[in-house]
């Protein structure tokens, strides 16, 4: 939380202007392209970062594939994740959100200028909606962001076990998966701290629908687990990180 309002103090000149332009972008009869309004906000995000004294690492981005219809699906940590993503991922990016966050300040106008969903976890009918809906936005071009732990860890750097749910939409558009290890994600806003942070991501190497389409969603749930896990575990040893 300290972090948090150092960040709005800190950006606290910039922030009405940021909020009226993603606003705007939101809007329907908006003409700037997905890629222009992802670049503006990328931008911003690299901003707040950075006078919010935390470094984003990124390894594997030239495993993001060119062609866009794709989906990341990366471990969830925190609060501080979609900006670690914004900030290293060089195509633009949609995310499906949990509901109860899709009406934050700032937070909506980012929803709606990059054309995100959010979702009633707690609603089966709504949850296949939003399954049917990224599917047709991912096959139409779109790059999605899926959390698939559904919460977030409260291990630092062990993740939950991964949602088989969470991968239908993936299956049903025939799209590219891309696994993506985030490395103390959750320490920027847990850590009660000013100190400067580091926070890493790992793009990992796609995996194809020729790859997957035999398997089923739990085995792919497991399977995209366990790659992330592994290069969580590989990169903490290496770099001698804590957890």
């Amino acid at each position: 939380m300290k972090r948090i309002i150092y960040m709005v103090l800190m950006n606290l000149l910039h922030a009405p202007m940021w909020f009226f332009t993603i606003a705007r972008m939101a809007r329907e009869e908006d003409t700037r392209t997905a890629a222009e309004k992802y670049g503006y906000i990328s931008e911003m995000v690299k901003r707040i970062n950075r006078r919010g004294r935390v470094t984003v690492t990124a390894t594997g981005t030239e495993y993001i594939p060119s062609e866009d219809g794709f989906i990341l699906f990366p471990n969830h940590q925190g609060l501080f994740d979609m900006l670690a993503l914004f900030s290293t991922c060089p195509r633009p990016l949609s995310v499906v959100i949990k509901k109860e966050a899709s009406n934050w300040i700032l937070v909506k106008q980012v929803l709606g200028a990059t054309n995100s969903l959010a979702m009633n976890r707690d609603d089966i009918k709504d949850q296949v909606r939003i399954i049917t809906e990224v599917t047709k936005l991912v096959k139409s071009g779109r790059n999605f962001v899926i959390f698939a732990e559904g919460h977030r860890s409260r291990n630092g750097n062990e993740i939950l076990d991964f949602k088989s749910g969470t991968f239908k939409s993936a299956v049903k558009a025939g799209c590219p998966i891309v696994p993506v290890a985030l490395i103390n994600s959750f320490r920027p806003f847990d850590m009660n701290s000013l100190k400067r942070e580091e926070v890493q991501v790992h793009y990992m190497k796609p995996i194809l629908p020729d790859q997957y389409m035999e398997m089923k969603t739990s085995e792919i749930a497991h399977l995209v687990h366990d790659r992330i896990q592994e290069e969580i575990n590989k990169n903490l040893t290496q770099n001698g990180l804590t957890s």
